[in-house]
């Protein structure tokens, strides 16, 4: 239950239909067995403690007690347990009977939820025996407690002030406006559903799609328990089809007719973190009541996947859809940017590296919207004292197999003049040293494209625009930043995606050599053996670890103790953890320090969730101060 993660288990006991004292033991034994395996929210399905199929017996007194007993036996065997289950049953009040879900704390009867929207149509006829609950909360007496009973009840969790409970059952989902929409906008960040729903052929699919989909609109963690084996098969089968959703992800799932049991941890911190930034999102909590309840906290392992990549999706097919659609924005982003301007041609500074080669496949395609020749890109290549042959060559190869126009501006004597203009030892390989090959490349693409009536593409991309790992004025400026949203580890799958489609044999094995070269602004002398020196990842610590840490810090603006939590898991086995906790101060070192420079940056598209422009998605003053972050990385080593 430590930072926001909440262990959720919807689990389908073997039944023995109208047998509740069977059904009980199965219950309580399944409530056990989570509760060992630090299970905090169990959800069993609709109709656990008498089965679903019980048909006309609904209306039998005899088994409306024996659910009851069960209930009572229940609600004694939870008094040792620190979980919070679900329990469908048949409850009877004031002359009607009602399909209801109790919840269950500890010995305690917190509530009884009363499903809403009966279904009466096809296999379905809830209405012969049962009528719709009430919204508004009153108190009975049942299972031999005093307890409150509607559908406009949330449980809220003392120790975890992000676990709230909503509860709706089976049809209620499939409702044009389910109860779980209202339980959203009242508190709720969590929705568990008791269902009994048949299976029939392509119903899994769409069950899979509803539930998923109101996670996403609800912004919240849906937990849907399935009646399973032991229902009767008289018309129907059941399938036990359980899934646990969050914000439109599918996490876990029980394959139909399998062991009926999803269990993984829902992120409730991210669900708090999303509705804050969404302004959509009104709270109304009116006509609620909210039970609060208490569990233990516990920090236990993660069970659930966690990305060491979240930009990049893990499925092939994704992959490649993901990043042909970046593909498509940078390039229409792009050419509108050059017809606005009526620009004559596009001015890219061509390296050999990854970014300037991204950039320049981008115009290309730009030039393919715009109905233009390939030739109106110019691509220069500035060699000065860090240039080695193999980028150099690339940079040529690329640009013949391309079709797009290529130049060299040899800039080292014209750095050398400007050494000696500012009194600096061409021998000290300061940041000055580095700096002054930057902007004079800046001022050699700015100048060239002001000449020939041109335009000049950024390159640089959205990893190196959170370290600041930009020369400020130099590679930093452009008329439009192509890359700007374009993390590094999603760059170099860009470039293998067009490498792997491009279909012409030259172009695919230099986009590959390109790809195996070690990422270098190429701003300090070659080694001895002419190969690069200056090796980025070695200095400001590997892209996939900063784009993690910028992924969870920007997305959904998590503190450093939960990044690293994060991280521990996503990187079990490839980095030490005082290697992952180095980087991340790194980061947040340079995330704070080089916000000046992202302060002004040239126009650029977004392509994802997190991006750095200005002008849209991250506002922060220059002169912040980082001592919160560092205290809580302080405190983390201090452990």
């Amino acid at each position: 239950m430590k930072y926001g993660f909440l262990h959720t288990a919807a689990v389908s006991p073997a039944l023995h239909v109208a047998d509740c004292a069977y059904n009980t033991q199965q219950i309580i034994a399944a409530m056990r067995a989570q509760a060992v395996a630090g299970t905090k929210l169990l959800c069993l399905p609709e109709f656990t403690l008498t089965g679903y199929t019980c048909s006309d017996l609904f209306l039998q007194e005899t088994l409306c007690r024996g659910a009851e007993d069960g209930l009572i036996q229940i609600l004694d065997a939870s008094k040792e347990l620190d979980v919070v289950a679900l329990v469908g049953l048949p409850v009877r009040h004031n002359g009607k009977l009602y399909n209801c879900a109790a919840v269950v704390c500890k010995g305690q009867l917190l509530g009884l939820v009363p499903k809403t929207y009966l279904p009466n149509y096809g296999e379905f006829y809830e209405r012969r025996h049962f009528v719709p609950g009430p919204k508004d909360a009153f108190e009975i007496t049942f299972a031999g407690q005093r307890t409150l009973f509607g559908t406009n009840l949330l449980f809220a969790c003392r120790e975890m002030p992000e676990f709230v409970l909503g509860v709706e059952i089976c049809e209620d989902l499939w409702a044009p406006v389910p109860p779980s929409c209202s339980h959203a906008l009242a508190g709720a960040t969590v929705v568990a559903n008791l269902s009994a729903s048949d299976e029939t052929v392509g119903k899994a699919a769409y069950r899979r799609e509803l539930v998923a989909g109101q996670s996403a609109r609800l912004l919240c963690g849906y937990v849907y328990a399935d009646a399973g084996h032991g229902e009767s098969t008289t018309d129907m089968t059941f399938a036990a089809h359980n899934l646990i959703a969050e914000n439109g992800t599918l996490l876990c799932e029980a394959e139909p007719f399998a062991n009926g049991t999803a269990a993984t941890e829902l992120d409730l911190g991210r669900m708090v973190q999303e509705r804050i930034r969404n302004t959509t999102f009104v709270p109304d909590a009116a006509g609620y009541t909210t039970i609060s309840f208490d569990l233990e906290v516990a920090e236990a392992p993660l069970t659930r996947f966690v990305s060491p990549t979240p930009f990049v999706p893990q499925n092939d097919a994704a992959r490649a859809e993901r990043c042909e659609l970046i593909l498509r924005i940078q390039a229409e982003g792009l050419a509108k940017r050059m017809e606005h301007t009526h620009a004559k041609c596009a001015v890219v500074g061509i390296s050999g590296g990854l970014d300037s080669c991204l950039a320049l496949l981008v115009a290309v395609r730009a030039c393919k919207v715009l109905g233009r020749d390939p030739k109106d890109i110019i691509a220069i290549t500035m060699p000065c004292f860090g240039t080695t042959k193999r980028t150099r060559s690339n940079a040529e190869i690329l640009c013949e197999a391309l079709g797009v126009s290529f130049t060299e501006i040899n800039i080292t004597n014209t750095v050398e003049s400007h050494f000696a203009d500012i009194g600096q030892d061409p021998h000290t390989y300061d940041v000055t040293f580095e700096n002054c090959q930057a902007r004079v490349r800046t001022l050699e693409l700015m100048d060239y494209a002001n000449k020939n009536g041109g335009f000049v593409i950024g390159t640089g991309d959205l990893s190196e625009l959170a370290l600041g790992w930009a020369t400020y004025n130099g590679d930093h400026m452009s008329m439009y930043g192509v890359n700007a949203g374009v993390p590094k580890t999603l760059v170099r799958h860009i470039v293998q995606y067009v490498a792997d489609t491009c279909g012409q044999p030259v172009l695919r094995d230099v986009l590959v050599d390109i790809l195996d070269t070690p990422v270098s602004p190429e701003l300090l002398p070659s080694a001895a053996d002419g190969t690069i020196a200056q090796q980025t990842e070695k200095l400001v610590g590997p892209y996939e670890l900063h784009d993690f840490y910028l992924y969870y810090v920007l997305r959904f603006g998590f503190g450093p103790a939960k990044i690293y939590h994060l991280a521990l898991a996503a990187f079990a086995g490839r980095y030490e953890p005082e290697v992952l906790l180095a980087w991340l101060r790194n980061f947040y070192r340079r995330f704070f320090a080089q916000q000046f420079k992202r302060s002004c940056l040239p126009d650029g598209p977004k392509v994802g969730s997190v991006t750095l422009s200005p002008r849209a998605d991250w506002r922060m003053p220059s002169d912040a101060c980082n001592a919160l972050w560092l205290k809580e990385l302080d405190e983390i080593e201090a452990k």
